[in-house]
């Protein structure tokens, strides 16, 4: 970050709260990403952005088991089960 801001919002009703133009602008928050709230034994309170991973199987290579696959009809196999 190049400098800190300071900026302030209202919690409402359903406890939502709104990141700041300017919090977001310094902090590159972007939409899809998450905040990771703590509260210290003081009561203080922190955010960290946790950003959204993107293309995160985008490198892997496909692998060829020798026979046409379909991973919705399969994904409750069990090994042996064919």
């Amino acid at each position: 970050m190049s400098h800190e801001v300071e900026d302030e919002t209202t919690v409402n009703e359903s406890y939502s709260v709104t990141v700041p133009a300017s919090v977001r602008r310094e902090a590159g928050v972007e939409a899809g990403d998450k905040l990771r709230w703590h509260v210290d034994e003081s009561g203080g309170l922190s955010v960290k952005v946790v950003k959204q991973q993107y293309g995160a199987f985008s490198k892997l290579e496909p692998v060829d088991v020798g026979e046409p696959t379909d991973a919705a009809e399969d994904h409750d196999l069990l090994a042996g089960d064919y």
